[in-house]
């Protein structure tokens, strides 16, 4: 997590989806950013601070994001605290049955950097199901 080697996005809020190698039921999200003690100017301004997490069937795709929320399953609403460690596991407040092929991370707000967010790696947790290309999967 080296500082500016990160995924940038303009402004303070976004959307994207994510595409898993297998059907996994999600139990937790990882979220990590850049330490305040690493980066040149000792802040972390462009950390997400607060985000939503849902899921979604692969049919939300077909239809296209247009039809925003209509199969959407939400799991959680979450903050960010850059005053903790830089990697900050949140388990997931609503659980569901059904493993997803496709998860939507929200930002809806950073810790005050007006012209980008950063984030540095996302890591999903939870159990499989069913197979991948090469195999069994485990995540």
């Amino acid at each position: 997590a080296s500082p500016g080697y990160c995924w940038p996005f303009h402004g303070s809020r976004s959307v994207v989806l994510i595409r898993l190698p297998t059907q996994i039921r999600l139990t937790a999200i990882t979220i990590q950013h850049t330490s305040n003690i690493v980066c040149p100017l000792r802040t972390v301004s462009s950390a997400p601070r607060d985000f939503t997490v849902s899921v979604t069937p692969l049919c939300f795709i077909c239809k296209g994001l247009d039809d925003e929320g209509e199969d959407e399953t939400l799991l959680g609403n979450f903050t960010y605290t850059v005053l903790e460690e830089p990697t900050q596991t949140f388990p997931l407040q609503k659980g569901t049955s059904r493993a997803f092929r496709f998860f939507k991370l929200g930002i809806r707000s950073n810790w005050g950097k007006p012209g980008y967010t950063c984030i540095y790696r996302v890591q999903v947790h939870g159990k499989t199901v069913g197979r991948n290309a090469i195999g069994p999967m485990h995540v």
